[in-house]
């Protein structure tokens, strides 16, 4: 979000969670689809892609994606044109593809579990945030953010068991952690 806020607002911002859908839904997500193209296909849909025209996609937990799914990106990304499926039309799309993997994509290359050429493709800016165990100074800011505006206050003794955890489940665990407590403070 922040990127994408740095350009143009009005541009769109299209979210996908490749980690939260299942292999045979993500390339209709992606790319769309025409009405009975498949069985549960009861309309034509527009895919994330083509509602990205013009503005910026995330694609969130990209190591996930299937090796057939990655080769559908890669084209993509080389041609910049989308086809439904079930559909001959081929549109032209414009977008910026932001990535994000807590997967070591290296690591899947090597295991060939990701392309090779998608990683390239994909690698034009790497930006690295290390792990919340490893930067225990950004707790006390992280808790200062996700409390704003609330009625939450966590004193010294608190924060420091707080910086003590390894936080497995990194930042979301936090907020998380966070949005628990003022839920049953409300109670």
């Amino acid at each position: 979000k922040y990127i994408h806020g740095l350009g143009n607002r009005d541009r769109p911002f299209v979210v996908v969670d490749c980690a939260g859908l299942a292999d045979t839904l993500i390339e209709s997500v992606l790319f769309g689809h025409k009405k009975g193209s498949f069985t549960s296909a009861h309309e034509d849909r527009i895919g994330k892609l083509e509602l990205a025209n013009g503005g910026d996609i995330f694609l969130d937990e990209i190591g996930t994606l299937n090796l057939d799914m990655q080769i559908k990106l890669l084209r993509f990304l080389e041609t910049n044109e989308v086809e439904r499926i079930g559909s001959h039309l081929i549109k032209k799309i414009r977008c910026r593809v932001i990535a994000a993997t807590n997967e070591n994509l290296e690591d899947l290359v090597r295991g060939h579990r990701f392309r090779l050429d998608l990683y390239h493709r994909l690698k034009g800016l790497r930006i690295v945030i290390p792990p919340l165990r490893e930067r225990v100074s950004d707790i006390d800011l992280l808790i200062d953010h996700f409390t704003q505006g609330l009625k939450l206050f966590f004193g010294e003794e608190v924060r420091k068991l707080l910086r003590a955890y390894p936080w497995p489940g990194n930042v979301r665990e936090l907020k998380n952690l966070i949005k628990n407590i003022k839920g049953s403070k409300k109670e």
